[in-house]
């Protein structure tokens, strides 16, 4: 039985009507995952060594055209996440990421079985000329990138979301399970991406980019069809609209009635209404950010429907999307030091390669060389470790004394953890 869930109350069923199978459809979901991300890192984590070794790019064009690719990936996730929540839903928006990554992934492998999509070898003579990709290889190279971009844009924001649907958010057991997903979610990300890491790249560097980039073109085709053995089993959020236009409307609505008086620190006087079919968490009126709750006072030209919902939503906001903007600011410091940890992490990408390419990458007197793609696999090695480990024993336990279903606030962990980071480089050094 197909079920759909429409968070916005219209042509909506009962809660009770709604088959929460949570872990039951795990395996799809996170078997998806784990090979989608085998093919999306498996087709971009050496990307730099095949421009410069493939398509004879110099070190510099390389560099740039992995970051511009690493760019309007991580671009595209919001255009995605737009049009996901206005007007596709996640299921729809996955779906057609996965195919268009699919397709991308073929397409890559393409420039290097096809002798005519790519370049001649440099010679090796002193003296050789070392001739460049031609127009129509470009072109052919940013049609497989661009498919990936889009791929990856539509995978990244609604994966993770779409598994936290499956599960019932009003039981104990329900809200459990998100958290454990999430954990379980990142374990087989940075699994996956330990996998791609060493023997893909090792594959790719070693023995054949043809067959190399086949590998991450052959695991996105299961992870599609993982994916789509599921669909009638999910639970499928419809298009609601987007979070942006409610953030807006707020936001105008505040601007608007800047000039209105606040009643004392409470809610009395604001306009406090919830829909019946209201399936969000609930939230309580707090007294950041007041300026805020000047768009949910109610004035005498603020006309309202039968229902109790407001006739122009440009013109009176309830206090409950008034407090999920102020959630939004909250959040807004943790999201900018992510933005600042991100530049450095993505200098990995092309210039811990590249340094690697100079060092001596042997292990002891042997002759097994570590691939210049596989340095990030460190990073990897220890989230994969840690992760089970958090989720299995230090959650548990912490839970104990705290009390808290997740043992510890998030915030409180991430400061531990960046305490004991900062410590050991310092020792380190």
């Amino acid at each position: 039985m197909e079920v759909e869930k429409n968070i916005t109350g219209e042509d909506d069923d009962d809660d009770s009507k709604l088959i929460y199978r949570g872990w039951k459809v795990m395996p799809f979901i996170i078997g998806n995952e784990t090979f989608e991300k085998l093919g999306i890192v498996g087709s971009s984590s050496n990307l730099v060594i095949y421009l410069t070794t493939v398509f004879n790019m110099k070190s510099i064009t390389a560099a740039t055209v992995v970051n511009i690719y690493g760019g309007t990936s991580n671009f595209g996730t919001i255009v995605a996440a737009f049009l996901c929540d206005s007007y596709f839903g996640r299921y729809k928006t996955l779906s057609f990421a996965m195919i268009a990554c699919f397709l991308g992934s073929v397409a890559m492998d393409l420039t290097a079985v096809i002798n005519q999509l790519h370049p001649d070898k440099c010679g090796k003579e002193i003296g050789s000329v070392c001739k460049g990709p031609s127009i129509g290889q470009i072109m052919f190279l940013a049609g497989a990138m661009v498919l990936l971009v889009i791929g990856a844009g539509g995978i990244r924001p609604c994966n993770l979301p779409f598994g936290a649907d499956q599960f019932n958010p009003k039981t104990k057991e329900g809200k459990r399970g998100v958290d454990s997903f999430f954990n379980w979610y990142f374990f087989t990300f940075t699994f996956a991406q330990m996998v791609s890491l060493t023997l893909i790249v090792y594959v790719q560097s070693n023995v054949s980019w043809s067959i190399g980039l086949a590998i991450p073109a052959i695991l996105m085709l299961l992870g599609c069809i993982i994916f789509f053995a599921g669909s009638k089993l999910y639970v499928k959020v419809k298009a609601s609209g987007s979070p942006i236009h409610s953030i807006t409307r707020v936001i105008v609505v505040a601007v608007k009635k800047r000039r209105l008086k606040l009643i004392g620190s409470s809610s009395e006087g604001l306009y406090n209404y919830i829909a019946k079919d209201f399936k969000n968490s609930k939230l309580s009126h707090t007294n950041q950010f007041r300026f805020l709750d000047k768009a949910a006072i109610q004035t005498p030209d603020d006309k309202l429907n039968m229902d109790g919902s407001p006739a122009d939503l440009w013109k009176l906001c309830s206090v409950q999307q008034v407090e999920e903007v102020k959630c939004v600011i909250r959040v807004l410091p943790v999201w900018l030091s992510a933005a600042l940890f991100y530049l450095a992490y993505i200098q990995q990408t092309t210039y811990t390669i590249f340094q690697s390419l100079q060092s001596d990458r042997r292990l002891g007197s042997g002759t097994f060389q570590i691939p210049a793609g596989s340095y990030m696999v460190f990073l990897m090695l220890g989230m994969t470790i840690f992760i089970p480990i958090y989720d299995r024993v230090l959650v548990p336990f912490l839970r104990k004394y705290t009390g808290r279903d997740g043992g510890i606030l998030a915030l409180y962990f991430m400061l531990l953890m960046r305490n004991v980071n900062t410590r050991l480089q310092y020792y380190g050094r």
